[in-house]
């Protein structure tokens, strides 16, 4: 249950074939929805991106140039792909069935059983690109392909640290927080390791991950698999992020309750919501974490 930098492991042809001029070719004008943004620091909560849509071809070669000839927000701007579905709603990715020429390129690790596959999504990105911290609900690999990539993780122990809005952080440079309004944030121990071509990188559900992309046109593949049986995940969910349907409705009562302690007067309401922490830490927290 520890992120592992896996080295030397068989991948395919990937690795080698993988240039610009090859993916370009390899799967055409075919177009694709993709972020776009004109600061280097991609945020999800604020949104500070939009959404465009580019031939795969035309997309590639962009995402390789530092400058842009032709762009939709700034010469400079950002691009990064993360593969969906054919119905973003209802499908999950899998290379095999959105990029299948790239598909018969990969060989993927095979540490968990077929039954247990959840999805193959195909990414690309500009250079210096840096995602946003999330956590994913699922195990997964992430595979680098080309370029480098400097990796932050976080342990879900650190949860309470981290400022979390759903899935995602709020806290967006890691490297210089503003303790200011995040003081708790210093608490947060981080893990880093920086991914060569050819690393492959597992990262346990839950662990927070942030990722600084390096090179030129960085591409990279997650697979996701399923820990706990299919059927403690939401049915409707098809990026593999969204909780597990028991803690969904964990959170919807907890919501409930703090409603109803709001009908107390304050030195009330905060007699029984310490209680209350201390109920949760007793019953639901492992020993182990300390």
């Amino acid at each position: 249950r520890k992120p592992v930098v896996l080295k030397g492991m068989e991948l395919g042809t990937c690795t080698a074939k993988w240039t610009v001029d090859y993916l370009s070719q390899a799967e055409g004008s075919k177009e694709v929805k993709i972020h776009v943004s004109a600061v280097p620091q991609m945020d999800f909560l604020s949104k500070n991106f939009v959404y465009r849509t580019l031939p795969f071809d035309v997309f590639v070669r962009r995402a390789a140039e530092v400058k842009h000839k032709e762009y939709f927000l700034s010469e400079d701007e950002k691009y990064y792909l993360r593969s969906v579905g054919e119905d973003a709603r209802k499908d999950i990715a899998d290379i095999r069935k959105q990029f299948p020429n790239l598909a018969e390129d990969v060989q993927i690790p095979e540490y968990f059983e077929k039954e247990q596959f959840f999805s193959s999504v195909f990414r690309i990105s500009s250079a210096g690109l840096q995602l946003w911290t999330h956590y994913d609900v699922m195990d997964n690999f992430l595979i680098q392909v080309t370029g480098k990539k400097r990796v932050v993780l976080y342990s879900p122990r650190d949860a309470p640290y981290l400022y979390l809005s759903g899935t995602k952080s709020e806290v967006l440079d890691v490297d210089n927080p503003d303790l200011e309004k995040y003081p708790l944030f210093v608490k947060a121990k981080r893990y880093q390791c920086c991914l060569e071509a050819g690393d492959v990188l597992f990262i346990p559900a839950f662990d927070s991950l942030l990722n600084f992309e390096r090179g030129i046109c960085v591409s990279f593949l997650r697979n996701f698999w399923l820990q706990l049986v299919r059927e403690c995940y939401d049915k409707s969910d098809t990026y593999g992020n969204k909780d597990p349907t028991a803690a969904s409705r964990a959170i919807q009562i907890l919501d409930r309750a703090l409603k109803t302690l709001e009908e107390l007067p304050e030195e009330y309401r905060d007699f029984y919501a310490r209680r209350m922490v201390l109920r949760i830490q007793e019953k639901a927290y492992r020993n182990d974490y300390g």
